[in-house]
């Protein structure tokens, strides 16, 4: 009887054993959940090419099993920094969308390494009626005249990021904007091509989709291409015209034989008779 109740005993001590270190295991499995870090984000909204000033930070807890990749803690570490990209208010500040440290604040913080900054002038058709906004990319075409002096119009750089329209930079703004200047990313060769391009003709600026890779291989067109397809089209074919039914033939009337006109023929001594 007693190893009986010895045998309980021991039995109902390993079953709370083992509740007890299920029950601590998932203590120590929500604290780590719950874990936290500082991290510093954007107590307002940045724009790009903006030197980072201490109002424009702040901190927060952020989950330790969440940080994102180059996440920053030391609020100090970004004072004078440059943003590459705009901030939204309360996104993370990451070492990824900085400028190298010693960047001063402007529009040539955001040019990527290698990049030039070129500005063109525009007009509301040219700059694709406002809808050419800072981050979009575009195309570049002139309309010029080839060798032989005749008009050409070819598409000569493409996939161009725009940077900045007029004096504004800020990417998170989706509302045309009719402009007089565009300023492009080119890499120098890139900005070559576009400086011979605006001084040997008109340049347009052609807006396309960001997620398009593909090229555009064409061979540009000319005059003599829009009106060979005119010439080239059949001449529009003549309607018949409306069958006229054939004349139909009356027999002449035959005069009854009392109104017929009759001639006495006489020769020599033989008389004959015509009729008419």
């Amino acid at each position: 009887m007693r190893n009986r109740k010895a045998v309980i005993m021991i039995s109902f001590s390993a079953a709370m054993g083992l509740l007890a270190v299920f029950i601590a295991a998932k203590w120590l499995g929500q604290k780590a959940l719950l874990a936290t870090s500082q991290v510093v984000v954007a107590a307002r909204d940045v724009q790009l090419g903006t030197a980072l000033a201490p109002d424009m930070m702040k901190t927060i807890e952020w989950p330790s099993n969440a940080l994102p990749d180059g996440a920053i803690t030391d609020m100090k570490s970004l004072e004078t920094r440059v943003v590459r990209t705009g901030l939204q208010r309360g996104e993370a500040i990451l070492d990824k969308k900085l400028a190298p440290v010693g960047t001063r604040g402007g529009l040539s913080a955001v040019i990527s390494e290698g990049k030039r900054a070129v500005t063109v002038r525009v007009n509301e058709v040219v700059g694709v009626a406002g809808f050419a906004l800072p981050g979009n990319l575009v195309d570049v075409m002139v309309n010029a005249k080839d060798a032989n002096d005749r008009s050409v119009s070819k598409i000569v750089l493409e996939q161009i990021l725009v940077l900045a329209v007029a004096q504004e930079a800020n990417r998170d703004e989706t509302k045309p904007k009719v402009v007089s200047a565009v300023t492009l990313e080119l890499t120098p060769e890139q900005a070559e091509r576009l400086d011979l391009a605006r001084s040997i003709g008109n340049l347009s600026l052609v807006l396309r989709n960001q997620l398009d890779k593909l090229p555009a291989r064409t061979a540009g067109v000319r005059t003599s291409d829009l009106l060979e397809t005119a010439a080239l089209a059949p001449p529009p074919k003549a309607l018949p015209a409306p069958a006229t039914a054939a004349p139909r033939r009356t027999a002449k009337p035959v005069p009854p034989a009392d109104a017929r006109a009759k001639l006495e023929v006489i020769r020599g001594t033989h008389k004959t008779t015509a009729e008419f």
